[in-house]
Formats: C-alpha cells, structure tokens, sequence
C-alpha cells in the first residue's frame, strides 16, 4: 500500500503543480518560496524543534506551545512550517525572526527527504489533525520523536482513514507520541493502530492561549479612531457564500439600529477584493482597513490585511465566529472568548464540534440556526449589556477552567529535549 501510495503521490505531481501556479497567478504570495513545496531552498538548522501548523487557525493553536518553547529552551532553535501563505504571514506577523519559517513539502518522497536532509529536528511537534505517511516515516527511520500535539479526529474522518487501515496503521507504528484532546479522539486513533503506551489525553493547548500583551488597550484607541462612539459587530473568518448572508443580517438590523457598523474579516485574502465588490454591489458603504482612515458613516467596514482579527475582535461589542453559517465547519471560538466578547456561532461547528458543545453546554456563546436568529441574538446583546457582559464572562471562565494542557504537554516534551 505504501508503494500505491507514493506512486499516487508522484502521478499528482503535475496537477499539484498546476494548481499552486493558477493560485499564484491570481494571488502572487502563492509563488512565495514555491521551490520549498517541491523539496529545494529549506534552511539547513542542526538540532531544532520543529512545529507544524497547517495555517492560520493552527498557527494560533500553537502560540502558547511555541512562547513556551522559546521561554524554556532558548538555546534551541525553532523551525515552523505552514502549507498556506496566510499561516506564514501569521507567523511572521507573531514571532518575526525569532522563530525560522519555511513551508512543508508536498507528500513526494524526494521533496520529504530533501527536506529532513536540510532541518535535521531534535523534536518534531504537529498541531491537531496531520497525518503524512511519508513525513511521519521521515522522522521514524531517522528516530525523531513526534509528538501529535491537540491531536484530533473527527467521527466523520474515521470511515475514511479506515479504507487506508494498513497505511495509517503502518504510519502510527512509528514511535509516534499522540497527546490527544479527549478520550474519544484517543480511542478514534487507537482504532487506526495508535500504540497504548504513547497515547494520552492532554486537553487542548488552545484552551491555553492568553491574548497578546496591551491588545485591549491598542482596542480602545484603534476604535475611538476608526469607529467612534459607533455600536460594532464583527463577523470574522467569512467564506464564500456566507458574506452575503452576514451581509443581509446586517442589512436589517440597520432598520433597528441605524449607527451599527459591521466589520467582515474574510477568512482567505485572495478574496478581500471581491468581497468588497459584493459590499458595493448591494449599495452598502464600505471603507476598508488598507485605506487607512475612520469608518465614518460606512456602513461596512473591511478589514483587508493579515493577523488583525484579535485586534478588531477586542474593539468590537459583539463577535460572530464564521464558518459556521456555511457547512465549513466553524473557527475559533477561543479568540474571542479569551478577549472577554460575547460570542455568536453559527449550526456548524463539526470541526471543533467538542468545544462549541462545551460553550453551548455552560452558556458561553450564542448558538444560532440561521440568519434570521443571528440577527435577532446580535440586536439583543447590543442591547442588553448585561447579558453581553455575562456571556463575555462566561467564555473567559471556560478558558480558565480548561486550562493545562500546554504544561502538561511540557512535561512530556522536556526529557525528549535534554
């Protein structure tokens, strides 16, 4: 299987190709250091640790992991990888040259082994839900503990994991240590061949996150410049097909409330340009973030630049976590939670089904069904400050209460780096 395998990966080699350069020519940070993705061009660093997040959400999973690292260990050098532009911007916009960066390569056996010929890790640390034969087999016969970091899969991954049995057995048999998020995802990988002996349930290291030093007092200035004395709600992380439903809620709550302002935070910024076309083709007045100036009467405001989501959700009075009015699968409802926002979400949550059940479960977030309900929840916690203050209260205190996992985490990590 693993022969049919990495021939598959070499039969996708042109299609892969084809597809980052079409990426590229619509949006040219596709071609940032595109040789990497091919196995050429890795910075050769001896010895580091080395974490993976595929991208933005991951990214901000592993703030706390990687502030730890540099803390604990600052004689060691830290590799990140990304697969998407956006998750590298993160990195840089969080760590600058503290930390290394380059993307990961595709799944091609040659591009792997270049890449572990250059970074030979001490340490190899995933975030959440990767799982690469080749990779994974890269660090095993080069005896590179891995650890998988929040590891997760989800009821609906399962089958589909299944049909591949011996593979992802084979490549869980490589000393891999699964630091789980709950029970059910440890057993879900036991199920796939994860050894007993190194699967443990951890928690989620995202419950760990602390907001970045001073953002809500930047808040307060960055919206008594931009927005005024305005109400504001925000709907960040937006997909296709999802702005224009954010965009018909915000539409009738106008009548209500004829001050609100909207901030829409697409998710991928390849598509700021057309999501500020769809703005003006439905007559509304935008203003956006590049633009560098007050909203003033806008009734929409854009923010079209990277890694400013916490920023504008702690200058804004109501949070809804996009993704989640579309079958996506929802964001993080941590962001926002930990800024003390009271905050919204939308019916699917599949991708961190576990956590939204939990904020539901302990009143710490608003589910909604649809956009009907969405706009009535947001005119209500625009008007009903103590229930918007109580549900920002809530969402903190589940942070609180959850805490640990990182430390524990640590705990396990330390003697591998010794």
């Amino acid at each position: 299987m693993r022969f049919l395998y990495n021939l598959l990966t070499y039969l996708l080699f042109i299609p892969f190709a084809v597809y980052w350069l079409v990426r590229g020519v619509g949006n040219r940070v596709y071609f940032d250091r595109l040789y990497q993705r091919f196995g050429f061009g890795f910075p050769r660093i001896n010895g580091c640790i080395w974490i993976h997040a595929v991208s933005v959400g991951e990214v901000q999973a592993a703030v706390p992991l990687i502030r730890a690292l540099i803390a604990r260990f600052p004689d060691r050098r830290l590799l990140v990888t990304t697969v998407t532009p956006t998750g590298a911007a993160r990195v840089r916009s969080l760590f600058g040259e503290s930390v290394f960066h380059c993307y990961i390569p595709f799944e091609f056996p040659s591009a792997v082994n270049n890449f572990f010929r250059c970074v030979s890790p001490k340490t190899a640390l995933i975030m959440e839900t990767e799982i690469w034969p080749n990779l994974y087999r890269g660090c095993g016969i080069r005896e590179v503990p891995l650890i998988l970091v929040s590891a997760r899969i989800s009821p609906k991954s399962v089958p589909g994991y299944g049909k591949l049995l011996p593979l992802i057995r084979e490549t869980l048999s490589h000393g891999i240590i699964i630091a789980a998020q709950s029970q059910d995802d440890a057993n879900r990988f036991l199920s796939l061949g994860a050894n007993p002996s190194r699967t443990y349930v951890m928690g989620n290291i995202k419950f760990d996150v602390e907001p970045d030093s001073g953002v809500r007092d930047i808040a307060a200035i960055t919206r008594n410049e931009l927005f005024g004395d305005r109400p504001v709600w925000i709907a960040a992380s937006t997909h296709e097909g999802e702005e224009q439903l954010v965009l018909d809620v915000h539409r009738d709550l106008l009548v209500r409330h004829p001050d609100l302002l909207l901030v829409l935070v697409p998710r991928h910024p390849e598509r700021f340009a057309v999501v500020r076309e769809l703005i003006e083709k439905r007559d509304m007045t935008v203003i956006s973030r590049t633009e560098q100036r007050p909203a003033g009467d806008a009734e929409v405001f854009l923010c079209d630049t990277m890694g400013e989501v916490p920023l504008f959700y702690a200058a804004s009075d109501v949070a809804f976590v996009a993704g989640s009015l579309v079958p996506i699968g929802g964001h993080n409802l941590l962001e926002p939670a930990a800024l003390g926002v009271p905050v919204i979400t939308g019916p699917y949550n599949f991708n961190s089904q576990d956590i939204a059940d939990l904020f539901e479960g302990l009143g710490a977030c608003r589910l909604v069904s649809g956009t009907d309900e969405l706009g009535e929840v947001v005119s209500e916690l625009l008007t009903n400050s103590e229930e918007a203050d109580r549900l920002g209260r809530a969402g903190q205190q589940v942070l609180e209460d959850n805490r640990g996992a990182l430390e524990r985490l640590l705990v396990l990590l330390e003697p591998l780096l010794q």
